[in-house]
């Protein structure tokens, strides 16, 4: 049925939508873009669809591209916006989309957006049957029992239980709000591996091909690209799809050089069965076996090309590599080495593991190589340094990285965020983890210590049970003073295990701190404060003004004596001894701007591992409650690396940085100064950095509370949206996360679709406001960008 009192509905195509037919009650479209909408008009106004529970059915059938992530806007007086979306399956195989829908309250508007993508599609007016609050809880039931598989024990009876027991304490409006919940979960969770996004974003049909082959015929005039190919006793399956891989290629400006290391006689074979197949493939046969340093180095005096490629003997190159390299090379002249995402295959060609990498980050790199695949080089860099150094065998390709990276400058570097590059998993290959080789390990250790050494930098590097690396690295003598600048109100219960945590605790001698009191009241906290003055270490400094935690530290750094700064909370503890003495040593190197620590929750969960800018609208903290020791995404839970932000929870900066972006932004009082004063640090050419070796505990907003009042609230949405006005783009493109990401969650999870294909540098100084500010972007951009909770509130329905 149609409306409960309307014959109909008419849907009113809004934007990036060309209609291309229609008839018999079905409409031909071609979204334009990544944001098409629909106004949804019913013939009877929005009276006849008055708040309450609904059957949504539509017949959405793709003739090209996808259906992705259709969902509702509803406007019930304050505008569309994330916070009231409504989340819809996407259509079966039939193109058939039937859900359960919630209206909240008397609507003005109602939108629908049928996909985030570029496609081609059918599409029926939707209808909305009336249904029953208690029909659609089953409904739902049914349609989690339907995306579980069909089996009760998998979703469907925890879903029906915990509708229960919220049922039996808080009524059936409450119980509905998490069942809804769990339903949306069922429908979108199937959707979001890696499989499905590789179906979506990244296969390779015939037509794509062939429009890569057009696209690279445009960059014909491009340099030549060598590709070096090292080869020893290669399964022969395995060898074919290499060089297959390469044949296969859209841009066909490249040259193949093969080096064989003394293999059998099957692998020359099919060596020269390909070398005496096309042209381009040059052959080097050696007489005896050597190593793979050796052998690479064979294949790279071959190259005669500008840029040269490494490719192992076992991975394939994907279909359009070369093409996004020269693109790559095109947008950004001055590059000199540029690098991919990569992912794993296995025996059967299955692709997994993928590794989306941030754009040029140095301290990663010195702690794992996250670089690795699918990486091209000046050719003339790499021949100036000497190509591979024999002795490094199993890390050779990250102490080459090392080794180049000393002659370039950070906008040199691009980062391709696309996979590119297919690293064979097999029994005994590194891709199936570093302790498949420990003696790689112990050769990557190697050469880290040495590339420091050449770079002046005092330190050593110790190989972690990880496989991964970390950097010790030494402070200068004297050793610089650092203050600690700790904002507290009241709340002696926490300052007093916070200052007792330092005292006792901290490793490095040279600190002080000073305690700025923002108005305390409580007599015990004042009695507290007096016994700190009499301390010889600590100054306690009044500032009775309004809560302003930018104002408070700002005061504090104005009385500080330290070459470094130290702000920290006053409801944090130390853990690790050396907390402070990591943080001086990071902090005081000239390229590094902010440093932050590693926070836990007093239950061991990780309250802060870094800030990644766009989560949340602005900036959210990832790994957020992953176990103490779990390593995260490939591994950064664990190791010291760049990041665009770091919380003022427990951050060290050097006072001359700190005074020359002017101190924290007195106009973010609460929320968010922290992600601003990181920002306008990176903006003068700093990299801030995040390390795990400075641990603490954090029983986080213990002093001011939670956002729990409607004027916090409003102060909050006050300070979000100022924080989108100042810095724009910047918060949608931190170089620190990759755009295959999505930025609705706190754990790497995959962005659907992914939100820029683009090369890119970390080029701090080239960043700045001028990019497209959010107020600009479309809706569905801000539906992968946003991750608002959603007030699922049934309680007027009931």
């Amino acid at each position: 049925m149609w409306f409960p009192t309307a014959g109909g509905v008419a849907l009113a195509p809004m934007q990036q939508l060309l209609v291309r037919g229609a008839g018999n009650g079905r409409g031909d479209y071609e979204s334009t873009g990544d944001d098409p909408q629909f106004d949804v008009r019913p013939d009877g106004g929005f009276s006849v669809l008055p708040p309450g529970w609904y059957r949504l059915s539509v017949q959405l059938v793709p003739t090209e591209g996808q259906i992705i992530e259709p969902c509702l806007y509803p406007d019930y007086g304050e505008g569309a916006s994330e916070t009231t979306r409504i989340d819809l399956p996407e259509p079966d195989a039939a193109g058939l989309l039937n859900c359960v829908v919630l209206i909240r309250a008397t609507l003005r508007t109602l939108r629908f957006d049928p996909t985030v993508e570029r496609a081609r599609f059918t599409l029926t007016a939707p209808t909305f049957s009336r249904i029953s609050p208690w029909r659609a809880a089953g409904a739902m039931l049914r349609g989690i029992q339907a995306a579980s598989g069909c089996t009760l024990l998998g979703e469907t009876l925890p879903a029906a239980a915990g509708f229960a027991r919220r049922f039996a304490r808080c009524g059936f409006a409450a119980a509905a709000d998490l069942l809804i919940e769990r339903y949306v979960s069922s429908f979108r969770r199937d959707r979001r591996d890696y499989q499905h996004w590789i179906a979506l974003f990244d296969s390779y049909s015939p037509a794509r091909l062939e429009q890569g082959r057009s696209r690279a015929a445009a960059l014909a005039s491009l340099p030549l690209i060598s590709i070096v190919l090292p080869v020893h006793d290669t399964p022969v399956e395995f060898l074919r799809r290499c060089i297959d891989s390469v044949l296969a290629q859209t841009f066909v400006r490249w040259q193949l050089c093969i080096a064989d290391d003394a293999s059998s006689g099957a692998v020359r074979r099919v060596l020269r069965e390909y070398a005496e197949r096309d042209r381009r493939i040059q052959l080097h046969l050696r007489d005896r076996h050597g190593h793979i340093c050796e052998t690479t180095n064979d294949a790279l005096e071959r190259a005669q090309g500008q840029y040269t490629g490494f490719l192992d003997h076992d991975d394939e190159l994907a279909p359009d590599a070369l093409f996004e390299v020269a693109k790559a090379l095109v947008a950004s002249p001055d590059a000199r080495l540029v690098y991919s995402d990569e992912d794993k295959i296995d025996r059967s060609g299955r692709r997994f593991d993928p590794n989306f990498k941030p754009a040029w980050n140095p301290d990663l790199l010195r702690a794992q190589n996250y670089i690795c695949h699918f990486a091209v080089f000046e050719t003339a860099l790499v021949r100036s340094l000497g190509g591979l150094r024999p002795g490094f065998e199993g890390a050779q390709d990250h102490d080459l990285l090392l080794r180049c990276i000393e002659k370039l400058r950070a906008d040199q570097i691009v980062h391709v965020p696309k996979v590119l590059y297919h690293w064979r998993a097999i029994p005994g290959s590194t891709a199936l983890g570093g302790g498949q080789k420990r003696y790689a390990l112990e050769a990557g250790r190697r050469a880290v210590e040495e590339h420091l050494a050449r770079t002046g930098v005092v330190a050593t590097v110790e190989a972690m049970p990880s496989g991964y690396y970390k950097v010790v690295r030494a402070v200068a003598s004297p050793q610089p003073t650092a203050t600690i600048v700790i904002p507290t109100r009241d709340r002696r219960d926490l300052l007093e295990p916070c200052i007792r945590s330092i005292v006792d605790r901290t490793r490095y001698a040279s600190y002080d701190i000073v305690v700025v009191d923002n108005g305390s009241a409580d007599p015990d906290a004042r009695d507290y404060l007096d016994q700190l003055q009499m301390q010889p270490r600590i100054t306690v400094l009044d500032h009775p003004a309004p809560f302003n935690f930018s104002a408070v530290v700002n005061h504090g750094a104005r009385h500080a004596t330290g070459e470094v700064l130290c702000i920290l909370n006053n409801d944090v503890e130390v853990i690790s001894e050396g907390w402070l003495h990591e943080m001086v040593a990071q902090a005081t190197r000239p390229d590094i701007g902010v440093v932050g620590a590693m926070l836990y929750y007093p239950d061991d969960t990780i309250q802060h591992a870094g800030v990644v800018l766009g989560i949340g609208g602005v900036a959210g903290h990832i790994h957020g409650r992953l176990h103490r020791g779990d390593g995260g995404y490939l591994g950064r839970a664990g190791i010291t690396h760049n990041v665009a932000a770091v919380t003022a929870a427990c951050m060290a900066v050097r006072r001359r940085v700190f005074d020359r972006v002017g101190g924290f932004d007195e106009g973010l009082p609460v929320a968010f100064n922290d992600v601003d004063f990181c920002i306008r640090v990176s903006q003068l050419g700093y990299f801030n950095l995040w390390t795990p070796h400075a641990e603490l505990y954090h029983h986080e907003s213990a002093t001011r509370g939670l956002e729990d009042t409607p004027e916090k609230r409003a102060r909050f949405a006050s300070e979000l949206e100022q924080m989108k006005r100042r810095w724009g783009g910047v918060l949608q493109h931190d170089p620190a996360y990759n755009p295959n990401l999505s930025l609705e969650g706190l754990h790497f999870e995959l962005a659907f679709p992914p939100r820029s294909r683009s090369g890119r540098c970390h080029a701090p100084t080239a960043t700045t406001n001028t990019q497209r500010s959010p107020h600009d972007l479309s809706d569905a951009a801000r539906r992968r960008k946003l991750q608002t909770p959603r007030p699922w509130d049934a309680r007027r329905l009931a």
